[in-house]
């Protein structure tokens, strides 16, 4: 089997490694070397975050993506997001550790179907969650993030008539904040629908000091027992500017990384879902690891690619993006 093959199959590049090799230091000498910089999710593992370039939300990373330098961009998140980068530098190499490191909300909608939906609804503009695949924001008029999406909509005549997808909870969320009737798409991710109510509400009396923080993307039940909502970012830096010492977090729990580097003296405790699992992780993003990336970086393999048509159309809704986020000191 050759590299393509096995990349085909198991989605990354599998070789033995020298187990005498310092990780962290053998990635920093190949940065150096291939002009590249390391992109990563806040919910990449710990040790990936402390080696990445830049750290952030999709917002955060989608801006860096658009304006660096580097030759070579190591995406370590989630497939779309690498897309996203691709997109946003056509010219520069992308990588991503593993290439079969999706997306649940992304698969949630696939492209065909929300063009046939999107028929139904002519004089609607259409704003999709920058959780979808590169196909999907080529059917967008303006692509949002969980840091914007609140403002964008607000940014439009109230008379504007908007589909949002595809995400159903983040968009109801937008709607019941800014009081537009917005027509949702029914997607949704699986790492924010398993949180438990009733097992929140027995933390929270164990932890009567404690605020409880929730990402958009939860179930209406969840926000609404909430002292905060915010994306990923927006999370973290309320648990910088707030003075509780503890906090319960419903969202994927590597995020808890930098609350706890941020906030050394604060307790932060994982929400609990509602399967048997302490904690909330996403098995996509989890994927990646520190092996796969220096094998990927190493080999400069498996590589992100998309038409050149397709680009260009998922281009402008995620220029859109920028332009307003921009305007709106986002």
């Amino acid at each position: 089997m050759d590299v393509l093959e096995e990349i085909n199959v198991k989605g990354y590049i599998d070789e033995p490694i020298d187990p005498d090799i310092d990780l962290f230091d053998e990635i920093d000498r190949l940065k150096k070397e291939k002009n590249a910089i390391i992109l990563a999710h806040y919910y990449q593992d710990p040790d990936i975050q402390d080696i990445a370039d830049y750290i952030g939300d999709s917002l955060g990373l989608s801006q860096q993506a658009a304006k660096t330098d580097a030759d070579i961009i190591v995406f370590a998140g989630v497939h779309f997001m690498a897309e996203t980068a691709k997109i946003l530098s056509p010219d520069k190499k992308v990588l991503l550790p593993d290439v079969k490191a999706g997306c649940s909300l992304s698969d949630s909608c696939p492209p065909h179907l929300f063009a046939k939906f999107k028929e139904r609804y002519p004089d609607h503009l259409v704003i999709t969650y920058v959780n979808c695949t590169a196909e999907l924001k080529a059917l967008s008029d303006i692509v949002c993030t969980s840091s914007n999406a609140v403002q964008i909509v607000e940014s439009l005549p109230k008379d504007q008539k908007i589909i949002f997808g595809p995400d159903k909870n983040l968009g109801a969320y937008v709607a019941k904040k800014t009081g537009r009737d917005l027509v949702l798409w029914n997607g949704a991710c699986m790492v924010h629908e398993i949180f438990s109510q009733q097992r929140i509400i027995k933390l929270k009396e164990r932890h009567p000091e404690a605020k409880f923080i929730a990402h958009p993307e939860c179930e209406e039940s969840i926000l609404k027992m909430a002292d905060y909502i915010g994306s990923t970012t927006g999370l973290l830096k309320y648990t910088i500017n707030n003075p509780a010492k503890e906090f319960i977090v419903a969202t994927e729990s590597g995020i808890i990384h930098q609350m706890e580097k941020s906030n050394p003296d604060k307790v932060f405790i994982p929400a609990p879902p509602t399967n048997t699992c302490a904690c909330n992780d996403c098995p996509h993003m989890k994927r990646n690891t520190l092996e796969k990336l220096y094998l990927c970086i190493k080999n400069e393999l498996p590589e992100v690619t998309l038409p050149a048509d397709t680009i260009a159309r998922a281009r402008k809704p995620i220029e859109r993006m920028l332009e307003i986020s921009a305007k709106l000191g986002l």
